[in-house]
């Protein structure tokens, strides 16, 4: 508990936390200030009651009024603080945490689930928040009054009030015993809360999913059984308390039980005064309610505990993949690619296998392969989301290690078939990489990637809203906003995954032609299964089960009658059983039409 409470105070800013500092000590102040009204009841049944005597009773009651509003005025200024304080820690807390997340890997998102950073930056973050701004005040509230109640009552009458907290040490063990079975049932309904929430956030994004295939029952059902189970743990937890709470409870009421009929005897044996006996009565409570709240406050702070140390893992965690210490800068990317030997394999499976290739500044690599064979985890390479298990990949003579991340990945356009578009304009989707584009620019990547027509005939035109995850728009329209995004970086390497698989042969054509007259020099990598994408590459590769199984150009691949002449002749409708010599085979393909259907 001690490291998280260090933990929050770190990111506290320092005039808070004198702030902070302040509002305990006023909480202390004002459990003194709970004993000055006990202290006036003695007098005025004492000196004015039993004796008779109705001077004091105005002052007294005057007094018993101003220490009563000032008590609560305080304890208001108490509550803003904390509150400002809590506030500010949590503010500092989520704009770190979410800067973490930005520049965590690929390696990181892998292996956490989106509902559950979502559970990390909300209502674990809230519990830090609650700490602060109420569990933290509240013990020292219960113990300070327990503390001053128990000296003054001693004062008064030591043995009355041994009797009275004798009861102490039970309630401690018992305590003691609840807080030692509770934590492990806290942390298990932390991770069913991650469930359902991860369960709803997968609903939510999958949505038209579940609609196309009639699932909604079924992802009722699914929601239910998390929801169900998040409800039984958090009632597991609640049973447990309340399995100790009836104890407690009569324990507290035995306290009040002894202060009034021990009390009663030492008023008769002349051992106390009814005025003391007052004290004893108006402070009982005092000495009992901490107990009370013991309980719940140990459920506060274990789920605080357990949530924190979430939020912690998240704040102390750090990627593998960072700017190495002596990274070389560069200015603008030249394009030139070197694979030597690669091979790469995630969580001890092979991906990749001796990958070896090179491609000067300017040429065009086109990689084909079935599904599974590693051809997006080479630009997942080449970009260093994952560091290669064994090899080396070199851009512009120097290796993507010895890079820095930001100079890699800004000269590198990435467009893929899985499109995210941000919910912005079709301007701020296509400026996203460079912000400083101006409204021709964006117009111009927007013509050369066939999106400046159904843009501008959007209902508010480059301004329109276009939804989360482009929402609206078709998935040849997203392919197109995201290629102009991706040429709109002016990058040294464009990367197309599949870029064109959603849009049609004569589309196709004129992004190629497009792509060929570029306003800056680049070297683009292109994966598709289209032959119409590839044929005019400099190098074609063949990836099979993570190895290249074929390599040259259209017309050399053709003629060694491998996948790449398969797909071929699939895509043409040229039956493969037909006897073509490698010449012909070569010459119809040179001479084939560029349209195809994909596979």
């Amino acid at each position: 508990m001690r490291k998280q409470f260090a933990w929050l105070w770190k990111n506290m800013d320092a005039p808070f936390r004198r702030r902070h500092v302040i509002a305990l000590c006023v909480c202390a102040f004002t459990c003194l200030l709970l004993l000055v009204n006990p202290a006036l009841s003695q007098r005025l049944i004492d000196d004015v009651i039993v004796a008779g005597n109705p001077k004091p009773l105005l002052s007294i009651l005057a007094v018993m009024l101003v220490v009563k509003l000032g008590r609560e005025g305080l304890r208001y200024m108490m509550v803003i603080f904390l509150e400002k304080d809590s506030q500010n820690v949590v503010f500092n807390l989520r704009r770190r945490l979410f800067s973490k997340m930005q520049y965590n890997d690929m390696a990181f998102f892998d292996t956490h689930r989106t509902g559950d950073l979502m559970t990390r930056m909300s209502a674990d973050l809230d519990w830090c928040r609650h700490f602060l701004s109420y569990i933290d005040y509240r013990i020292i509230d219960a113990v300070c009054t327990f503390l001053f109640a128990t000296i003054y009552l001693l004062l008064v009458n030591w043995k009355l009030t041994l009797l009275l907290i004798i009861i102490t040490p039970i309630l401690l063990l018992i305590t003691k015993f609840f807080s030692r079975h509770v934590r492990p049932r806290f942390v298990f309904m932390r991770e069913k809360l991650s469930e359902m929430n991860t369960a709803a956030q997968e609903n939510i994004a999958g949505n038209r999913v579940v609609k196309a295939f009639a699932r909604e029952e079924y992802e009722k059902e699914r929601f239910e059984q998390k929801n169900q189970a998040f409800m039984d743990s958090h009632l597991r937890i609640n049973k447990l308390w309340l399995t100790f709470f009836p104890i407690i409870e009569l324990l507290v009421n035995a306290i009040q039980l002894v202060t009034v009929f021990v009390g009663g005897l030492f008023i008769i044996r002349g051992e106390l005064t009814p005025g003391e006996l007052a004290i004893f009565t108006g402070l009982s409570w005092a000495v009992s309610n901490p107990m009370r709240e013991l309980g719940n406050l140990i459920n506060d702070l274990q789920r605080f505990s357990t949530s924190a140390a979430k939020v912690m893992e998240l704040y102390y965690g750090t990627p593998s993949i960072v700017d190495a210490p002596d990274a070389v800068a560069h200015e603008r990317m030249q394009g030139k690619i070197e694979f030597d030997h690669v091979s790469f394999r995630f969580d001890t499976k092979p991906i990749l296998t001796d990958v070896s290739f090179s491609v000067q500044p300017g040429q065009t690599v086109a990689v084909m392969g079935p599904t599974g064979s590693g051809k997006t985890t080479l630009i997942h390479l080449l970009a260093r989301f994952y560091d290669v298990s064994e090899g080396a990949i070199q851009v512009d003579d120097c290796d993507v290690k010895q890079w820095k991340l930001s100079e890699l990945r800004g000269g590198i356009g990435t467009a893929t078939q899985d499109v995210f578009l941000f919910s912005d304009t079709v301007e701020g989707n296509i400026a996203f990489g460079d912000q400083s584009l101006t409204q021709e620019d964006v117009m111009d990547f927007a013509r050369r990637a066939d999106a400046a027509e159904f843009a501008e005939k959007l209902p508010e035109g480059y301004d329109t809203i276009i939804g989360e995850r482009g929402v609206g728009l078709s998935g040849g329209q997203r392919q197109r906003i995201a290629l102009a995004r991706a040429m709109a970086v002016r990058p040294g390497i464009l990367i197309m995954d599949d870029t064109t698989s959603a849009v049609d042969s004569e589309t196709e054509q004129y992004i190629q032609d497009q792509l060929r007259h570029l306003p800056y020099e680049c070297t683009k990598f292109i994966i598709a299964q289209r032959i119409s994408s590839m044929r005019d590459a400099d190098l074609i590769l063949v990836l099979q089960d993570g190895k290249i199984t074929e390599r040259g150009t259209h017309s050399e691949l053709l003629a060694k009658r491998g996948y790449y002449w398969q797909t071929y002749c699939l895509q043409y409708g040229i039956p493969m059983d037909e006897e073509q010599s490698t010449a012909s085979g070569s010459n119809s393909a040179v001479g084939a039409p560029a349209a195809g259907m994909g596979v």
